[in-house]
């Protein structure tokens, strides 16, 4: 992996979200992280919003969003899963998980989204990441905290 500094930040919501720019706190980030000079940061709305589809979102990600070995994604949610998912097959600079979970907690919604059916693959993500942040909450109304 190159010793660049990262160029680009990547926000991937959580599902559910309409206009993501007024969902959340990913606008204020986005514009924030565009603050930086020198540094970008990319917010879009996302297909497949409620389901969040693992096989629509990741191919989304490398094509739209064109996350690459200098881009730190930024997930949310359903978007931290898909964030893991994407560390697993490509480099990228770092990770921020806010809200991950590794099951999909007895919820249909969240099973057919594809991100569970598989074993995760921490070595491999550790091996594509430089570093990875987390943050949760003990008192999350949706995540339990052991998740």
């Amino acid at each position: 992996m190159s010793c660049k500094a990262p160029l680009k930040a990547v926000i991937v919501p959580g599902n559910g979200c309409g206009d993501v720019a007024d969902c959340n706190w990913y606008g204020w980030a986005n514009r924030k992280l565009n603050d930086i000079p020198g540094f970008e940061s990319r917010l879009r709305n996302m297909p497949d919003p409620i389901t969040a589809r693992k096989s629509i979102w990741l191919p989304f990600m490398k094509e739209k969003l064109e996350v690459d070995e200098r881009t730190i994604i930024i997930g949310h949610s359903s978007g931290a899963c898909a964030a893991i998912r994407y560390a697993e097959e490509n480099k990228v600079a770092g990770i921020v998980l806010v809200g991950a979970y590794k099951s999909d907690l007895g919820d249909v919604n969240e099973a057919e989204s594809g991100y569970f059916r598989d074993p995760w693959q921490w070595d491999k993500v550790k091996e594509n990441c430089k570093w990875i942040v987390q943050f949760g909450s003990t008192d999350d109304p949706f995540l339990p905290w052991d998740e």
